[in-house]
C-alpha cells in the first residue's frame, strides 16, 4: 500500500466535489430518468459547471450569483444575521429534466412534481463528520430552500444528497447546536440539522480514484486558510491517479462574488 499526503484549499476542495459529482452514480442514473435539482449555493456552483460539462451543455452559466446568501469576512458584512444577501444576479435554481435543461426555474417551481428517484443537491453549513450528518443555516423565516426541499424528501422519498467542503466541520452534536442558535431570544442565522447524503471531499477521492482519504490537518496562510490536508492511501496505482486528480484542480482560484 502506498500513502501520500495532500493539502486541498477551500476552493479546490469544491472543484473537486463537483468533479466527483458529476459521475455520481445517482447523478448519472437521475440525469438519464429522472428529475435533478441543483440549488443554487457556492459549492453547487461547481457542481453544476461539471455536470453541463459532462452533458456537452454549454449555457454560459456562471458560478457568479448562483447563490441566494453567503458568510463573508467581518469587514464586508452587510446584514445583521452575518451573511450576505445579494440576488440581484440570481437567475434560478438549475433544474435538469432527463439530462434537460429547464431555464429560470427554482426548487419551488418543481417540488410538487417531485418524486422518488429525483434527487435534491443542497449546500450546507455545518457538518459531523464522524455521524455523516449535515446543518444548514436558516435566516428565512420559512426555512427557505431547504424547507420546501424536505417536503419531497420527507413526502415523496426524494433522494437528498449534500455536497459540502471539510472546512465545515464541527465537533459538537449538530442537534445541541441547533437548540441553541434556534432558542427564542438568539441571534443570528437558526440552524437545521437534515437528513440526507453529505458528500465531501473525501468522499470524492472515493468515488473517482477508490483510494481511502483521511483528514489528518487543516488551515494555512498565503491563500491556505481554510486548507484540509489529507492522507490518501490505496495501491501505487491509486495514490497515482489521487495525485493526478489533485494537481488538476490544486490552482482553482478563490470564490469570487
Amino acid at each position: 500500500m502506498a500513502l501520500r499526503q495532500f493539502l486541498i484549499t477551500p476552493a479546490a476542495g469544491k472543484r473537486l466535489i463537483g468533479k466527483a459529482m458529476a459521475k455520481h452514480p445517482s447523478i448519472c442514473n437521475v440525469l438519464a430518468k429522472g428529475t435533478l435539482v441543483i440549488i443554487a449555493g457556492t459549492t453547487n456552483g461547481y457542481v453544476a459547471e461539471e455536470i453541463l460539462a459532462s452533458l456537452g451543455i454549454d449555457l454560459h452559466f456562471t458560478r457568479r450569483g448562483f447563490f441566494r446568501g453567503v458568510s463573508l469576512p467581518p469587514y464586508k458584512l452587510t446584514t445583521p444575521t452575518g451573511q450576505a444577501m445579494d440576488e440581484s444576479r440570481f437567475k434560478g435554481d438549475l433544474i435538469l429534466v432527463k439530462g434537460k435543461l429547464q431555464k429560470e426555474q427554482t426548487i419551488f417551481d418543481v417540488v410538487d412534481s417531485l418524486k422518488e428517484g429525483d434527487v435534491i443537491l443542497k449546500g450546507a453549513n455545518a457538518i459531523d463528520l464522524s455521524n455523516k450528518k449535515a446543518a444548514i443555516l436558516i435566516g428565512h423565516p420559512k426555512a427557505g430552500t431547504i424547507g420546501v426541499a424536505l417536503q419531497a424528501v420527507a413526502g415523496r422519498r426524494v433522494d437528498l444528497i449534500l455536497p459540502v467542503g471539510i472546512e465545515k466541520r464541527v465537533v459538537s452534536n449538530l442537534d445541541n447546536i441547533a437548540q441553541l442558535l434556534n432558542a427564542p431570544g438568539s441571534k443570528g442565522p437558526r440552524l437545521l440539522p437534515v437528513p440526507g447524503r453529505i458528500f465531501t471531499e473525501i468522499d470524492a477521492i472515493s468515488l473517482l480514484t477508490n483510494a481511502t482519504a483521511e483528514l489528518v490537518a487543516g488551515g494555512g496562510v498565503g491563500g491556505a486558510e481554510g486548507s484540509i490536508r489529507l492522507a490518501v492511501t490505496g495501491t501505487s496505482e491509486e495514490v497515482s491517479y489521487t495525485d493526478t486528480l489533485i494537481q488538476s484542480v490544486k490552482d482553482e482560484p478563490p470564490f469570487e462574488l
